[in-house]
């Protein structure tokens, strides 16, 4: 299984790490998480004071599974394992002390559940499962600080005129410079390069997707997104180029409304026919970007473009951007192609073959590869436009899953700890 999407946290953190007492609950644990499409190897021997040292050295993965049979005092413990623990983090003890108020004092400290020794594989299943979907569920709003989500769709007037590069480019950016939780979707099911571009496996989420529309909520969608970096997560696919695409549109609505829920910025690699086959996803756009070239075709076709968000879509911030520009060896110049759309080109970004091949070698965005170009630096101004539009659009909290940070709890479990039966 792919690597899913997390929000927050330092780069590098695994999706799951347990550190067992015994090679029994170990045996029983294994299979599990490798069903969970996990790695076996960070299942490891050792309890509560085991991960702490290990977490005061390492990332803290997003579910940790611990066991808590050889701890003296469990919360003195946890509160040493809060130190370490990155916010965020989601956890799951084990122990064989079958006594409630050890449970509700543990809950209360924010740890996620509490499971009896020897462990049962529905029982582990199930409690991992819930893990899972805490990090699926959709943030707390404070009506006070809401934010805009913003939808950039991102289209070629022809094929070739570099609307995948510019996609994962502003894809890139709004995660990075923006610290924005920002998603990708490639909806070129069958030769899209949005992954393919940042050097990733991109998994059959999506064709899952489109199969299962009944299927697609938050947890799917940790599952089936592949993380990029910390804000940054894309769902694309290889389809079967014998498999031709059979749907009614419903998936790609359906996740449009889950990206809404999960993510603050949505880029969307659209082509062209997505248009014309699925118009119901145009009422949903902030911004359209429609990248062209400077030849007769491409005028024609933004001509067309144009007239048909201005239709469907008028909602929607049109912005046209002249891309792989020559300046000597265009098919019609700047001022001809503005005078035949009847609307002045927003950017211009000047042709690099050098840094295209560049960023293709190292298996980067253009932006990412090629900071300071021109290009670049072209893009990134396309990025702060796109941004202007949701202007109530703020960096994401430091933690997806605040109510469960433990150090912000810790005092009031510590006190309660204390406090008189």
């Amino acid at each position: 299984m792919n690597a899913p999407w997390k929000s927050g946290g330092s780069a590098g953190r695994d999706q799951f790490a347990s550190f067992m007492c015994d090679e029994a609950s170990l045996e029983v644990l294994r299979p599990i998480v490798e069903e969970m499409g996990w790695q076996p190897e960070k299942c490891f021997k050792g309890g509560l004071r085991n991960a702490v040292q290990t977490l005061s050295v390492t990332a803290s993965p997003n579910i940790l599974l611990v066991d808590l049979s050889e701890s003296g005092d469990p919360l003195s413990d946890i509160n040493a394992l809060a130190e370490v623990c990155e916010p965020g983090t989601v956890v799951v003890a084990v122990g064989q002390v079958n006594d409630v108020r050890l449970y509700r004092d543990l809950i209360a400290s924010g740890i996620h559940d509490y499971l009896l020794k020897p462990l049962q594989p529905a029982t582990v299943r199930d409690a991992l499962a819930q893990a899972q979907a805490v990090f699926a569920a959709p943030r707390t709003v404070d009506p006070s600080a809401a934010k805009n989500h913003v939808a950039a769709a991102i289209i070629g007037t022809r094929g070739g005129v570099g609307a995948s590069t510019l996609a994962t480019s502003l894809a890139w950016l709004f995660s990075t410079d923006n610290k924005l939780a920002t998603s990708l979707l490639d909806l070129d099911i069958h030769f899209g390069t949005g992954a393919l571009t940042m050097d990733l496996e991109p998994g059959r989420g999506l064709t899952d997707a489109i199969e299962n529309p009944s299927r697609i909520d938050g947890l799917f969608l940790e599952r089936a997104t592949v993380r990029v970096n910390d804000h940054l997560a894309i769902l694309s696919a290889e389809a079967p180029i014998s498999s031709p695409l059979l749907t009614d549109g419903s998936a790609f609505v359906q996740l449009e409304t889950e990206f809404r829920q999960a993510f603050e910025v949505t880029v969307l690699d659209l082509p062209r026919n997505m248009l014309i086959n699925f118009p119901q996803l145009a009422p949903s756009l902030s911004v359209a970007v429609l990248v062209t070239e400077l030849t007769l075709a491409s005028a024609r076709d933004t001509i067309r473009l144009l007239s048909w968000f201005k239709s469907q879509a008028p909602q929607a911030r049109l912005i046209i951007v002249a891309n792989k520009v020559q300046p000597n060896f265009t098919e019609i110049s700047k001022a001809d192609f503005e005078a035949s759309i009847e609307t002045p080109i927003d950017f211009t970004i000047p042709y690099d073959l050098k840094a295209a091949s560049m960023a293709a070698k190292l298996g980067q965005t253009f932006a990412e590869a090629n900071t300071a170009t021109k290009g670049a630096s072209v893009i990134r101004e396309i990025a702060r436009e796109i941004i202007d539009v949701g202007v109530d659009v703020v960096p994401p909290k430091p933690s997806l899953l605040g109510k469960f940070d433990l150090k912000a709890m810790m005092p009031r479990a510590k006190k309660k700890a204390q406090a008189p039966s």
